[in-house]
């Protein structure tokens, strides 16, 4: 299966989304399953992962119940509240439902930069290896020393870094993501979306060639096998439509072996979250 591994859908509210700036407007609505039907019968994605974008239960319980009326949506990144002690209770109740495949912190609007670190936090970490969930992790690239550590101490948990850990490629730095990324990629339990980046870019004038020496980084660093499609949608709107971006990331693997190309594009995928 073509696999786009990382999305959102939204009840568009101010209060609920008040990360959405004005330079964001264009998003400023609801985006669910039906608009994204159409963007991925245009792009010949077959499946997708639905990514949590509130830091709720109820968000988790929605994402869920979309994937259960949606035989598209083959799996849900869902959220817990993971320093909680009732983690263990909640991860249970969700883990019921086959199509959670994942959970994910919004670390990186964390004031804390050590967030990740936390006891309490790195005790739910150690739940999900009981429920055969993997974490998605998303972070900044100044985040990337911690979450070397972090990972280090979970070494038979499956972890996927978001958006090639977000580089500042609008400032056009690749230091120190590019020393951090590549060492974090020596786990072999780590993975990582090739996706996000067309927003860390300036939206208006970002281009296919400013961003491929960051893909071609993650690509040497994490190889074929570890690494996956994602189209960050709605988000990626702001600077890219979605069958755009997809013929981006298509265009780039093409000199790849078919069987390499198939991993990125969507064998990655169905391995780690077992779609």
């Amino acid at each position: 299966m073509k696999i786009d591994s990382h999305h959102h859908f939204w009840r568009y509210d101010p209060v609920e989304y008040g990360w959405i700036d004005e330079a964001m407007r264009i998003i400023r609505r609801d985006f669910l399953p039906e608009d994204l039907r159409a963007e991925i019968a245009r792009a010949g994605i077959e499946g997708v992962v639905s990514v949590q974008a509130r830091q709720s239960l109820a968000e988790t319980r929605w994402l869920l119940d979309l994937a259960d009326g949606n035989d598209f949506i083959k799996g849900v990144v869902g959220w817990v509240e993971l320093s909680s002690p009732r983690v263990g209770e909640e991860l249970e109740l969700f883990a019921a439902n086959p199509k959670l495949k994942s959970v994910r912190h919004v670390i990186q609007g964390e004031p804390d930069d050590s967030f990740i670190l936390r006891g309490d936090f790195n005790r739910g970490i150690r739940e999900l290896k009981k429920f055969s969930l993997a974490y998605d992790i998303l972070i900044l690239d100044r985040h990337l020393p911690q979450t070397i550590r972090f990972v280090d101490a979970h070494p038979d948990q499956v972890f996927v870094v978001d958006h090639i850990g977000k580089p500042r490629i609008r400032d056009g730095a690749s230091e120190p993501w590019n020393t951090y990324i590549r060492e974090l990629a020596r786990r072999q339990n780590v993975y990582c979306k090739v996706s996000g980046a067309v927003t860390e870019a300036d939206y208006a004038t970002w281009t296919a060639a400013l961003l491929k020496p960051y893909f071609d980084t993650v690509l040497e660093a994490f190889g074929p096998g570890r690494l996956m499609f994602g189209s960050d949608w709605p988000v990626c709107l702001v600077a890219c439509d979605y069958v755009r971006w997809h013929q981006l990331v298509s265009e780039w693997v093409a000199g790849l072996a078919p069987q390499e190309q198939s991993r990125i594009l969507g064998g990655t995928a169905v391995e780690v979250y077992k779609l």
